[in-house]
């Protein structure tokens, strides 16, 4: 009896040691992740509007049809970026992600407190070569840093009713991310 309870106890273990270690190699295994298949439809270091989500055939996973979306593919290996997203009549958020689709900084525009939200994104490294000047404040500047060279950012911005779907577009097709080729200003 206690030789039958063992075993099962070590089948449980076995199983459970299974499951937590295919569950974790998963992401890593995957070769259609989000980043993947954006790929193919999107230019790196430029912002490119997302198609209008439909039941079954959406880019990536849990689009929300009441919402417009705009990606750029990022590589900042030639330098920092800067993003540049007017903000929508009525909501826009702006979700940063990594390689491998690990969330590392979001905003929205109620955060901005402006009409526009912009950021400069960059390494580390690329960070701390910015040169310190006490003239610019945090606030005068948002500057985040990736923790790796390539991602994705992905605009958001709300269309409340069916109708104003066009200016939600409109107000993503206006915004713009890209390598900066002007001297970076004083970091924060």
């Amino acid at each position: 009896m206690v030789r039958g309870v063992l075993w099962v106890l070590a089948a449980i273990l076995l199983g459970g040691i299974v499951h937590l270690s295919t569950v974790l190699a998963m992401p890593e295994a995957a070769k259609q992740d989000a980043y993947s298949r954006l790929a193919q439809l999107t230019p790196v270091n430029a912002m490119a509007p997302l198609a209008a989500t439909k039941a079954g055939a959406e880019i990536m996973p849990f689009m929300d049809p009441a919402f417009a979306a705009a990606v750029c593919r990022y590589d900042l290996s030639n330098g920092p970026l800067k993003l540049i997203a007017p903000v929508s009549q009525a909501y826009t958020s702006v979700t940063f992600y990594t390689r491998r689709s690990v969330a590392f900084y979001a905003i929205n525009d109620r955060a901005a407190g402006r009409r526009t939200i912009e950021l400069d994104l960059m390494t580390a490294a690329q960070h701390a070569q910015v040169p310190e000047d006490e003239e610019v404040t945090a606030a005068d500047r948002l500057i985040i840093e990736s923790p790796t060279t390539m991602g994705l950012i992905v605009l958001r911005a709300l269309a409340p009713e069916p109708g104003l779907m066009p200016q939600a577009q409109a107000a993503l097709a206006a915004s713009s991310c890209k390598v900066q080729t002007e001297p970076t200003p004083a970091k924060r």
